[in-house]
């Protein structure tokens, strides 16, 4: 449509609106009970695009949702979500509620530790930190069975409901109702989703681009996982991994600069772009713990860890007092937990900057240099942190705030340095295209039971390699092609660590390599208004697999329904077990394992379990593996 310029001057504008309804129904967890509804979000968004004179353009692009599900499964994901639960005693009593723990306070008085502090306020509501057996699951329990590992209440009702665990990791995990269901209107505006300004320059012979506002700038040229494409944080409390990168980057304020320098002696063509993310720093939204898309559970992990800090709480099958028997433990405030999550503020040293050489040989490969300095969007976990000793009351502190080996954290985005390259050609005997992406990274840290901070820094190295080619099918279409798009990605973790322990293993739980492949199947019939597709990826080590059917219908110009399903597996939960450091002795002698021959000493035995670490092991595919469910998508554009 035509629209009048803010100058004046009568310049040709775009307006595109469309409106979305999002509706998933999940079926069992791991604890066989059907979830229902996980998501009813209707979306609107609207975007403008125009020239302003001069050579300058406005972009803009605004978006606003509600999700329905905090009213329509309260009991799941709103007021109602969460109950009363019970924690387990490796050869000891029944399980136990929380609050009740097998070794509190009066068992330990009675072994002459008369100023332990061990024991937490469940009962009164009256009194300071109340932790009350209600509005709680067990970690871990949507994906996997307790056993005979470490597990604690974890509050899940939003914060405004319950307030418990809640602590602001970066524009999420502190939230309230309305805020969860109208999740782009928050402090950070991101209902302006993007708003960019931008001209061309002559320099010499050349042109210099300039583009400034929020904005998503994209490195990357795979999908699904991201090897370069990192200077943009990724929503995936949104759906996951499984929404289009488009729609799930969260849109930052950056200004671009590309030299396009054109045709060189041995180039097509060539430019240079730097890139400035000024914006305050943002994480990743890993989703925040009683909503539909927690990643990797880490939400919740973050969120029970935060009430155990604040509050205290009961662990399950943790204090080894006889052998073979490991009892639930009510923990009093201050001793172990999540301490603090360090966000950093905005100064200059905190903003993030790279740049890209991009080129195009003369036989047609397109490849790119990439170098990029910026914090890492996911949060790591240091340990070993001062803390109360819950045997003496006193502090474990060594003077630099530390207490070894104890699992009482804080939360951290550390700097990462990352250089890279990408590529993509045709193999024109193939007819296929075929695109590559290579990063490494120094900085990145990695949870480690070896180390006394239960942290380590160490470089990695990702890549990826996508073949697209279109295939004629019959059995599904005789007169049009088929799109095939495979992927493999591939990581590998230098100085990693990995011992056999006492036992178990001990050291660091991601896998030292790991690849995982994705596979697309996507059809186009009926004129291309009808697309079946099948997405689906698998994860080598962890053994998931993920499988998305769906089929789109373009009814009209205007009307769009995609009807489809996300189904997952996985074989075997074994190898997902890791260290959980209930046997690393942080409070020597008192926390050394039953008849240990060092009980003075200070490190993992490798005592194991799915929680905290295994989800690591597992990946996001893996640690989703029981949330199967079937959904409805209808878009109309106006």
């Amino acid at each position: 449509m035509l629209l009048l310029a803010p100058t004046g001057l009568r310049a040709e504008w775009t307006t595109d609106v469309f409106y979305e309804n999002d509706s998933r129904y999940r079926l069992e967890d791991a604890t066989g009970q059907t979830v229902g509804w996980s998501k009813f979000r209707n979306t609107i968004q609207a975007e403008i695009d125009g020239s302003l004179g001069g050579g300058w353009r406005l972009n803009t692009v605004l978006r606003g949702s509600w999700d329905g599900v905090y009213e329509a499964n309260d009991d799941q994901y709103g007021d109602k979500a969460g109950g009363s639960i019970f924690l387990n005693s490796v050869g000891g009593p029944p399980p136990l509620p929380h609050g009740g723990g097998a070794v509190n306070k009066e068992v330990v008085n009675g072994l002459g530790l008369g100023n332990n502090t061990f024991g937490f306020n469940a009962t009164d509501p009256t009194a300071p930190r109340y932790n009350p057996n209600e509005g709680l699951r067990v970690l871990g329990d949507r994906w996997h069975r307790v056993g005979e590992g470490v597990a604690f209440g974890v509050p899940v009702r939003p914060c405004d409901v319950d307030s418990r665990g809640c602590l602001n990791l970066g524009g999420y995990g502190n939230l309230d109702k309305n805020e969860l269901a109208f999740a782009e209107f928050n402090d950070r505006l991101d209902a302006l989703r993007e708003i960019t300004l931008s001209n061309s320059f002559p320099v010499g012979d050349d042109q210099v681009f300039v583009k400034v506002g929020r904005q998503q700038v994209v490195w990357g040229r795979t999908d699904l996982f991201r090897v370069l494409d990192v200077i943009n944080p990724v929503d995936f409390s949104r759906n996951n991994i499984y929404d289009e990168l488009q729609d799930i980057r969260i849109p930052m304020w950056i200004a671009t600069a590309e030299w396009r320098m054109g045709p060189t002696a041995k180039l097509q063509d060539s430019n240079l772009q730097l890139v400035w993310n000024f914006d305050k720093f943002r994480p990743n939204n890993l989703g925040q713990c009683g909503t539909a898309n927690v990643i990797l559970d880490a939400g919740c992990l973050f969120r029970g860890l935060s009430n155990l800090w604040e509050n205290g709480g009961t662990v399950s099958n943790f204090a080894n007092v006889d052998d073979g028997v490991l009892l639930a433990t009510d923990f009093g405030p201050g001793q172990i937990g999540l301490r603090s999550a360090q966000l950093p503020s905005w100064k200059l040293s905190n903003t993030q900057i790279g740049v890209k050489f991009e080129g195009i040989t003369a036989g047609g490969l397109s490849f790119s240099l990439n170098a990029l300095n910026y914090r890492s969007q996911l949060p790591s976990l240091r340990g070993g942190r001062a803390a109360e000793n819950a045997f003496t009351g006193q502090r474990c502190d060594d003077g630099n705030d530390r207490c070894d080996y104890l699992i009482a954290f804080d939360l951290v985005y550390p700097r990462v340095n990352l250089f890279g390259a990408s590529a993509d050609f045709q193999l024109v005997e193939l007819k296929a295209a075929v695109r590559m992406e290579a990063a490494y990274t120094q900085g990145e840290e990695f949870a480690n039971t070896l180390s006394p901070e239960l942290y380590s820094k160490n470089d990695v190295f990702r890549s990826v390699i996508g073949i697209d080619r279109p295939f004629f099918i019959p059995f599904i279409s005789k007169s049009r092609t088929t799109l095939v798009s495979a992927q493999l990605f591939y990581q590998h973790i230098f100085d990693h660590q990995l011992e056999q322990g006492q036992f178990g293993k001990v050291g660091m739980p991601d896998w030292q390599d790991n690849v995982t492949g994705t596979l697309l199947i996507k059809a186009f019939l009926a004129n291309d208004r009808v697309s079946p597709q099948v997405i689906t990826a698998y994860d080598f080590r962890a053994q998931a697999l993920v499988m998305a059917p769906s089929i789109e219908w373009i009814y009209s110009d205007h009307l769009k329904i995609t009807v489809g399903a996300n189904l997952k597996t996985l074989d075997g939960t074994e190898n997902l077990v890791f260290d959980d450091c209930r046997s690393c002795n942080p409070w020597p002698p008192f926390t050394a394992p039953f008849g240990d021959a060092d009980a003075l000493t200070a490190y993992s035995r490798g005592f194991s379990g799915f929680e905290p670490l295994g989800r690591f092991r597992a990946g996001p595919i893996g640690a989703a593996w029981k949330e199967d469910e079937a959904f409805v998508t209808v878009r109309y554009s106006f």
